[in-house]
């Protein structure tokens, strides 16, 4: 009997502290690693497929700018695959890969930095190439700044990945993007293969 009273109340307060954990955690969801962009309210149409946010930090004034770009076979509803560049001031910050699938283990280390990467081909129009994106925690690669000048200028922009299934392909449709607004937002130009 007080073993079921002690073993009850130890559920109970696991159970609220899960509870109070994800409430904690909840606002989190809205946020990403380079600046807040809560809700859709400042979403635009950045040509073609693209889509920008924009907004300026509350504590700093830095305006911040963010462009995504969704696969081929990602629905509106639906999340897919997409790439993500991440401006700040006139700079780009960062441009990431997301699968939207789990990723295989990384399969190389970076020389300079020591961490894991991964072993990526892209193509880019007609031209292919081989790149070691830096693997984040398995949720996502981020690009070089080369393969997103490239990118930007493209028609047709393909990525191979490695899943714990094998090989993947997320393909993409980069073609209409205002660059004028990337280069004002991220100081990007196009750039051939």
């Amino acid at each position: 009997m007080i073993r079921k009273a002690i073993r009850s109340i130890g559920i109970s307060v696991l159970l609220l502290s899960s509870i109070n954990l994800f409430a904690q955690n909840r606002g989190d969801d809205q946020k990403n690693p380079q600046g807040n962009y809560e809700g859709n309210e400042n979403m635009v149409n950045a040509g073609g497929n693209w889509t920008a946010y924009s907004g300026e930090d509350r504590m700093t004034a830095e305006k911040r700018s963010r462009f995504e770009l969704p696969a081929d076979n990602a629905s509106r509803n639906d999340q897919g695959a997409k790439v993500i560049f991440y401006c700040t001031d006139g700079k780009l910050n960062l441009a990431d890969f997301h699968p939207d699938m789990r990723l295989a283990r990384p399969n190389w280390i970076s020389g300079w930095t020591g961490r894991p990467q991964m072993r990526v081909t892209v193509r880019v129009d007609k031209a292919h190439s081989y790149h070691n994106w830096n693997w984040v925690n398995g949720h996502f690669l981020a690009m070089d700044k080369g393969t997103a000048r490239e990118l930007i200028g493209a028609h047709l922009f393909r990525v191979e990945f490695q899943t714990p299934r094998g090989p993947q392909i997320a393909e993409f449709s980069p073609e209409g993007l205002d660059l004028k607004l990337v280069s004002k937002s991220c100081g990007m130009s196009p750039k051939k293969p």
